[in-house]
């Protein structure tokens, strides 16, 4: 695992400056450098108005007793992709501007449940009830088991 990373922190650099270099080589330099300020400032901006969105929408669905997952992966996909916008580079631009886009999203949202697995263990208590419920939800299952005990005073 940590060879990967090595791998990783030290191939992407030298792939993004090799390719920053022949961007350059066929547009000069001050192109290259207002790409770079550009996709800069508008994937940051991208990543604000959407991570706001994301994050109302976590708001809403906690209010009403849902349990956010959906909206919690996009804002955590619009947080990594303002990462990679505001890293200076073409790749990461690339990763960073398919990760703004809701059906990117959901096609490596779909991959990663099946990858790792989802079993998510809620506990919520209620004004209405003591207790706890329990909820159980396996990749790919559109049943939520529920279980819970009801208290009166």
């Amino acid at each position: 695992m940590l060879g990967r990373l090595l791998i990783l922190f030290l191939c992407i650099p030298l792939i993004e400056l090799g390719l920053l270099i022949l961007v350059s080589q066929h547009t000069g330099l001050p192109f290259t450098i207002a790409l770079v300020l550009i996709t800069g400032l508008l994937g940051a901006s991208l990543s604000r108005s959407q991570g706001l969105k994301a994050w109302n929408s976590v708001q809403t669905e906690l209010r009403s007793g849902r349990m956010p997952s959906d909206s919690l992966f996009d804002g955590l996909m619009i947080l990594l992709a303002g990462a990679f916008l505001i890293t200076p580079g073409i790749l990461t631009d690339l990763v960073g501007f398919s990760l703004l886009t809701p059906p990117f999203r959901r096609i490596l949202q779909r991959y990663l449940m099946k990858r790792i697995g989802v079993n998510l263990s809620i506990q919520t208590p209620s004004a209405n009830w003591t207790g706890t419920s329990q909820q159980t939800r396996q990749p790919d299952d559109d049943v939520i088991d529920v279980e819970f005990q009801e208290h009166d005073d």
